[in-house]
């Protein structure tokens, strides 16, 4: 699992999977996930992370000039 912060947009991205995103379904205001060809989520797109996560924080630990990635197990 990779997580990538965009302090630029306040958004969050979850890469689930390498699998390469084929749709894209918003479920609710500001979150979308991406589908596989097989029907699986790949990836999960948070706008506006820093006010709808309870990550606590999340703009203050990630503070580069572009983006930050962060890898999971």
């Amino acid at each position: 699992m990779q997580l990538t912060y965009y302090p630029d947009t306040d958004s969050l991205y979850i890469d689930l999977s390498h699998r390469p995103s084929v749709e894209s379904r918003e479920i609710s205001e500001g979150v979308v996930l991406d589908y596989d060809a097989s029907g699986h989520v790949v990836g999960i797109d948070i706008d506006r992370a820093c006010r709808v996560t309870e990550v606590g924080g999340i703009g203050q630990r990630f503070q580069p000039k572009e983006h930050q990635v962060l890898v999971l197990g």
